[in-house]
């Protein structure tokens, strides 16, 4: 690999979709030209992975980051808004809760609200946790207005993120990219070229014939891997034993219902259904653990579970969860899929990506240093922390259920935990503290909708919570729910704002908006 800091940092990136154009818009926006040259080689021969449609509230700050905007991006990919996720059926038959992109409650005393919701559960004077979280109460209600400006309101006090349609977000991509001047190569990849001196890729080499060279590649070619796996043979870490999923059947269906601003997902028998509502369509999908389940039982179970008619063949995929131990390795980044796959229960597949993309981004090199060990070392702590505490937070969905109706979920209900995920549960049994960090992604809203959601109670609370005379304690818990019930109904149907706001240009999106 080159040095000399006289010419640009050459930059390969090898696969499209979503993960391949994320991180070309990303360097399209943000790198100097002078100083670095971006090309994108994928085939138009490859199809690309879409196991997941919906997306976290950091997809609008990637947006935002690489300025495209909103309303653009929603029509091209027949987008939804999102609220949050519905889980049904995973603490016990029955059960529902919603995990919020928002907070519960306000500040209104010394300890945190959530400590106040325990003591007023413990004196009998609450109300379920959901009904003082705005995004949640919107959600049930299949509302939806964008965040109140004025931070002092309870309206403000939530995010949002979308359901979109996975290959018109990757195509939307590669046309901003390209009118921004990415370099997009055509070409089957069929052999890669290594430096024999220092062992890092040297080219990339075409079916045509044609060589690509580059001074840092980064790997977006799925789960082949080709680059980061295949090549250099960074070993794959497999949690298995934690998510024993290792299978998911997708298909599209009609719209049918409401328009709702939320994702779902229903815990089934071998694992979970997740449906997605789009404008123009439905995404569906159903993600087990083939020990348990056979793959024609799987699509029939799926199939017998849509809210309309199937909208193509159901197709079938195959994945382990886990992660490269090394997600930068010599001149190469392993992102996407590439890097390691944590299933779609959270939607955190775009997120690890948006992640990999602002932390290369953060230590790109340039031509004259591009061989600094130091900055793949802090890449790779850093991506290992986000894969590491996702982890665990999806661990817990599994591990936290009551059901015994199943083989599954009796195995998951006793298995042995990670170190990090006993200490949180330990924690949160005992005064429903959840631990913080400045790294990683779900904060204490997150884990405490799923702890309260599937039954897990603290014994206890802060005394900083008992310094509030009783009769205030429940006047401010009734102000609340009544602020917020009144925030709620004054926004318009989810619907409503999708059509006056990003109604995408196909006939049908336009149809199945106005319907609902």
């Amino acid at each position: 690999m080159a040095t000399s800091s006289h010419r640009p940092l050459e930059i390969v990136i090898v696969g499209g979709g979503t993960s391949g154009w994320m991180c070309a818009a990303a360097m399209s926006a943000k790198l100097d030209r002078s100083r670095y040259r971006v090309r994108l080689v994928e085939s138009d021969e490859i199809g690309t992975v879409g196991v997941g449609e919906a997306t976290l509230p950091q997809m609008k700050d990637f947006n935002d980051l690489v300025s495209i905007d909103e309303a653009e991006f929603m029509r091209a990919t027949q987008a939804t808004f999102k609220l949050g996720i519905e889980f049904v059926d995973w603490g016990r038959l029955g059960d529902r809760y919603i995990h919020p992109f928002g907070i519960y409650g306000r500040p209104f005393g010394d300890a945190d609200f959530f400590q106040y919701w325990l003591r007023a559960t413990a004196d009998g004077v609450a109300a379920p946790l959901s009904d003082y979280c705005y995004p949640v109460v919107t959600a049930l209600a299949n509302r939806f207005a964008l965040p109140a400006a004025d931070r002092s309101t309870v309206r403000s006090a939530f995010s949002y993120a979308y359901h979109l349609d996975a290959f018109l977000y990757a195509r939307f991509l590669r046309g901003w990219s390209e009118a921004r001047g990415l370099e997009r190569v055509e070409g089957r990849i069929v052999d890669v070229a290594r430096d024999g001196d220092t062992g890092d890729v040297a080219a990339v080499i075409l079916a045509s014939g044609e060589r690509i060279a580059g001074d840092l590649f980064v790997d977006c070619s799925g789960f082949r891997a080709l680059l980061i796996g295949q090549t250099l043979g960074s070993r794959f870490e497999s949690w298995r034993d934690w998510l024993p999923c290792d299978r998911a059947v997708a298909v599209p269906c009609a719209s049918a219902g409401e328009l709702t601003p939320f994702t779902r997902s229903t815990a089934r028998a071998a694992g979970w259904q997740w449906r997605i509502p789009l404008q123009h369509r439905t995404g569906n999908g159903y993600v087990y653990a083939s020990q348990y389940l056979s793959d024609d039982e799987a699509t029939a179970t799926l199939l017998a579970n849509l809210d309309g008619e199937a909208q193509a063949e159901p197709r079938l995929l195959r994945f382990e969860a886990g992660k490269r131990a090394v997600s930068w390795s010599r001149n190469c980044v392993g992102l996407g899929l590439a890097g390691g796959f944590l299933e779609p229960l959270e939607s955190t597949s775009i997120y690890l990506v948006q992640m990999g993309i602002a932390f290369l981004l953060a230590l790109l090199p340039d031509a004259a240093s591009a061989r600094d060990p130091a900055l793949a070392s802090e890449f790779n702590r850093t991506i290992d922390i986000e894969y590491d505490r996702i982890r665990d937070f999806l661990i817990l969905h599994y591990h936290a259920t009551e059901r015994t109706d199943a083989a599954l979920w009796r195995r998951c209900g006793t298995m042995a935990l990670p170190d990090s995920l006993a200490d949180r549960i330990a924690r949160f049994r005992h005064r429903g503290h959840v631990p913080t960090y400045r790294d990683g992604l779900f904060g204490a809203p997150s884990w405490q909708a799923v702890f309260v959601g599937q039954n897990i109670v603290p014994t206890g609370h802060d005394r900083l919570a008992d310094r509030m005379p009783d009769e205030r304690l429940r006047l401010e818990m009734e102000a609340l729910r009544a602020d917020i019930a009144a925030g709620v109904a004054d926004m318009p149907a989810h619907a409503a704002f999708v059509r006056s706001y990003c109604a995408a240009a196909d006939g049908h999106a336009r149809q199945r908006v106005a319907a609902t």
